[in-house]
Order: structure tokens, then C-alpha cells, then sequence
């Protein structure tokens, strides 16, 4: 998408037709699909109208086992293109997420979920503050988390501590993967090599003019959610070992606070002795120090273990998924111009 500069260094609106792709990755949302595209497809209609956007929307179905796929490639094409990537098995929301990029035509990219909780309706917002306000990265987040566990709060907390310490970028706290990259935001995207990908850091990195909206996640209507704690924690790790060496900076704080418990311990010990003329513990106190030397020698391990295998799995350099399937609908001109809908009259 081009992109006119002013005198006084400022962008301005593009000076061609901006295109916008819609990335949804699923998984098993076959109930509740129709709907979610006919809502998708009420603010295509109204942007087209309004923004005069070229819009298209590619489903990426991930190793779903509830016909998902067949349901995407039933879907009207109106008023907007169709493409649905099948991949040949379930690898991963991330990498959904880059599969929807690496078929997106040109231009930019939004991408949002496939259950529902992301509301079609702030698609209009992000793209205003995208056109309108020439920012690159419009990403979204959740305006509170009071209705979630006490036990998830703190523990989403203490994620984005360990993650942004320290580090020379702070990746935004509560931000989601419901956002919009432009065009030169959406190829840098695809310029980046890492095979263990971490969406919102590297949306974040990136850099560029990046803005954030508040909103309120709907209630899921179909379905119950795949995730749960096993795989929220995998992904907490995943994008503390990707974008933060934060752990590793905790294992040298542990082991230097045994250091020098160890020595205080052993400074009392000597010094009881010589003055106080008392014995030197044995058996209980060596087996408990064995035991804590053991237990931090190995979360040690297990830490450098993590970026060492993340180490191999670059290094094998093996694709992020494989396409099982990609078919494409396009939308006929006579469907583009139909009647526009009473929200877009509006």
C-alpha cells in the first residue's frame, strides 16, 4: 500500500485502494462459524462502503476433527474473497497465525480468533486508528480482568514482569493477538525467521507507530475453549524463552543467594564452635542442604535445558506447519454490488 509523504514529514492517506485480509485460525469451531462469518461479513459490507476497502478473509483451519474446514468452504464469498488453509495437522495457534500470513495477499492484515470472544464489531475501530491515525500496529487488550481467578491474575502479573525485565522493549501487558498490521508492519512480520514464534512479542518488536485499544471480550457461545493450564503455561514459556533471558537471570540470582546462605551458615557454624565450644550439626542439616543444593542444581538445568532445545529446534530449521489443503472463493462483482446494508446507511 502506498503511502504519500508531506512536506513537513507526516503520512498521509494512501493514494491507491488499501486492501485489508482478515486472518482467523480454528480450531474445531464448526457450530459456531456461520455466524461469526456473517458478522465478519456486515462490517466488510459497511467498510467497503465507507472506507472503500478491498477486503478478503482467509480461515485457517488447524487439524480441526469437527469438519471445520468444510464448513469454512461452504461460506458465501459475498462480499468478500474466501480462502481456507487446511493444514495437515494441528501445529499450534502461532502457527495458524503465520500460515493465515503467508497467504494473505498484499496489504494489511488483521487477525482475530474463531470463537466468537473477538468482536467483529471493533474491526471498524482498529481500521480508523490504522487509516485515519497512520499507526502501523493496532493491537487490542483486555480492559480488566475482574471476572478471571485470583490464581490467573497473578500469574498473568508475574509473566509480564519476568518478561519486560530487563528488556529494552516492553512488550504491552494484556495485549491479545486481535490486531491490525499495515502493509510495511505485516512484511516485517514475514521477514522474521524464528520457528518458535511468539505472535505478540514479535508484533510488538517490530517496532513502528503501535497504538492500543481497550475492549471487553463477548461471552463464547459454541463450544468450550481448548486451552487450558498445561498448554497456558507451555505458551508462558514459549514467550519467556523467545523474547526474555529473564529466567536465566533468576537462576543466577538463586544460585548466588545459596552462595552466600551457604557461607553465612558455614561463617555461624565455625563460630559457634570456637566460641561457644558447640558441635557441628550432622545428619539432618547435611541431608537438607544436599537436598536444596540437588533441588536448585536441577531447575538450573531444566532452564538452560529450555533454551537449549529451542536452540535445536532452530536449528533443524523444519518448516512451521504443512498445507493439507488451500482453496480460494472469490466474490462475484454482482455480489459486491449489492444494496448496502442498513449499517452502512447509517
Amino acid at each position: 500500500m502506498a503511502v504519500k509523504p508531506t512536506k513537513a514529514g507526516t503520512r498521509t492517506r494512501p493514494t491507491s485502494t488499501p486492501t485489508l485480509s482478515v486472518v482467523v485460525p480454528l480450531f474445531n469451531e464448526a457450530k459456531g462459524l456461520p455466524a461469526l462469518h456473517e458478522r465478519i461479513a456486515e462490517v466488510a459490507r459497511y467498510l467497503q462502503v465507507k472506507r472503500g476497502l478491498n477486503l478478503e478473509i482467509v480461515y485457517v483451519d488447524d487439524g480441526s476433527s469437527d469438519g471445520t474446514s468444510d464448513v469454512a468452504k461452504s461460506l458465501p464469498a459475498i462480499p468478500l474473497d474466501i480462502q481456507v488453509v487446511t493444514l495437515s495437522r494441528n501445529f499450534g495457534k502461532e502457527a495458524a497465525l503465520l500460515a493465515g500470513l503467508d497467504h494473505a495477499r498484499p496489504g494489511a492484515v488483521l487477525f482475530m480468533d474463531g470463537d466468537g470472544q473477538h468482536p467483529p464489531d471493533l474491526i471498524d475501530t482498529l481500521v480508523a486508528r490504522w487509516l485515519d491515525d497512520s499507526y502501523d500496529v493496532v493491537y487490542t487488550a483486555k480492559a480488566h480482568r475482574e471476572n478471571e481467578a485470583l490464581l490467573r491474575r497473578i500469574g498473568v502479573r508475574l509473566f509480564y514482569a519476568l518478561l519486560n525485565w530487563g528488556a529494552r522493549h516492553k512488550i504491552p501487558e494484556d495485549a491479545g493477538d486481535f490486531r491490525l498490521l499495515s502493509a510495511r508492519a505485516a512484511e516485517a512480520m514475514r521477514q522474521m525467521p524464528e520457528r518458535n514464534r511468539f505472535f505478540k512479542g514479535l508484533s510488538s518488536w517490530i517496532g513502528f507507530r503501535q497504538v492500543r485499544v481497550d475492549y471487553e471480550p463477548a461471552a463464547r457461545k459454541h463450544g468450550a475453549t481448548s486451552w487450558n493450564v498445561r498448554m497456558l503455561v507451555g505458551l508462558s514459556i514459549e514467550g519467556l524463552t523467545s523474547f526474555s533471558v529473564a529466567p536465566l537471570r533468576v537462576a543466577s540470582l538463586l544460585g548466588v543467594l545459596l552462595a552466600l546462605t551457604a557461607l553465612f551458615f558455614g561463617s555461624w557454624i565455625v563460630l559457634e564452635t570456637l566460641l561457644y565450644g558447640k558441635d557441628v550439626p550432622g545428619y539432618p542439616s547435611l541431608v537438607v542442604s544436599v537436598m536444596v543444593i540437588g533441588g536448585v542444581q536441577l531447575i538450573l538445568i531444566g532452564v538452560l535445558g529450555e533454551y537449549v532445545g529451542k536452540m535445536l529446534s532452530e536449528i533443524k530449521g523444519r518448516p512451521v506447519y504443512f498445507v493439507a489443503e488451500h482453496s480460494v472463493k472469490r466474490a462475484s462483482e454482482s455480489a459486491k454490488a449489492r444494496p448496502v446494508t442498513s449499517r452502512a446507511a447509517e
